[in-house]
């Protein structure tokens, strides 16, 4: 995202609506390609699920990049990615009946606590407060989209199989988040200078990567997932230090050392 807004001047729901639109193709023909097909018959309620799937990826796109551009980078990563865990690990609860052992609750509680800090670290409470109210509610929805996805989908894993059920959800999450194009002040230009890194961004971390959480969501509890998933933000942040030089700070260090012993912690105990 840093290196398609710098070069070619792509939005954030440009890049969003890219992501989508670029996996969704990609998918589909790696499922046709190796013949996947849905391990048992779908049950009563898989539409709606699958339905709810794609409608939360298109949300998350949406709700999540628009808050970044309304309260900054570290409000929306801060609120959306630390709390999809929480979300998921209570939609797990009501919906597929999940249950919060000591250790997933301690890991849970270690892991969201060291994400806080890695995410203000570099920065400082200055820039978290004050910031956008219609922001942060977005960022909250774009956690909540993030925590119905996963528990939607861990639901249909049951009776489909990863492959074809990423490609049906990432299809209809293109379809629903194309309307968002209008709102996007200059398209051709970005689309025209950016695409190496757009269809990277579509190819590499989000439909590769979508089909390696689903093949992993298949085997674990979805809170479990939700915890490991806060992966993404210290392997950003490393990013970050090694390509854009940025600090990382005692808080953001302390942050990062607490979430990998939360990690350690749950795998072991698996």
């Amino acid at each position: 995202m840093t290196l398609a807004a710098g070069d070619a001047g792509a939005g954030p729901l440009l890049v969003g609506w890219a992501r989508l639109a670029v996996a969704a193709p990609c998918l589909l023909a790696i499922a046709i390609v190796v013949r996947a097909r849905p391990t048992v018959a779908p049950a009563r309620g898989d539409g709606l699920a699958l339905a709810a799937a794609g409608a939360a990826m298109a949300a998350y796109q949406i709700c999540y990049f628009t808050a970044v551009t309304l309260t900054g980078v570290a409000v929306a990563a801060l609120l959306a990615i630390c709390t999809a865990p929480l979300m998921i690990a209570l939609l797990a609860a009501l919906f597929l009946g999940e249950r919060l052992t000591p250790t997933v609750r301690v890991s849970l509680g270690m892991a969201v606590l060291g994400t806080a800090l890695l995410v203000i670290g570099p920065r400082g409470p200055g820039e978290i407060a004050g910031r956008s109210v219609l922001g942060a509610l977005l960022a909250l929805g774009a956690g909540l989209s993030y925590a119905v996805y996963a528990v939607s989908t861990k639901r249909l894993l049951a009776r489909a199989a990863p492959l074809p059920l990423a490609a049906a959800t990432f299809t209809l999450a293109a379809l629903l988040i194309t309307p968002v194009l209008l709102a996007e002040p200059s398209v051709r230009r970005p689309l025209t200078e950016g695409w190496p890194l757009l269809v990277y961004l579509g190819v590499v971390p989000t439909a590769l990567a979508y089909i390696l959480f689903t093949v992993g969501l298949r085997r674990v509890p979805a809170t479990t997932a939700g915890v490991v998933s806060l992966l993404e933000p210290l392997t950003a942040t490393v990013l970050g230090v090694m390509v854009f030089g940025e600090s990382l700070g005692v808080m953001g260090m302390a942050g990062a050392t607490l979430l990998l012993a939360a990690l350690l912690r749950l795998t072991r105990a698996g």
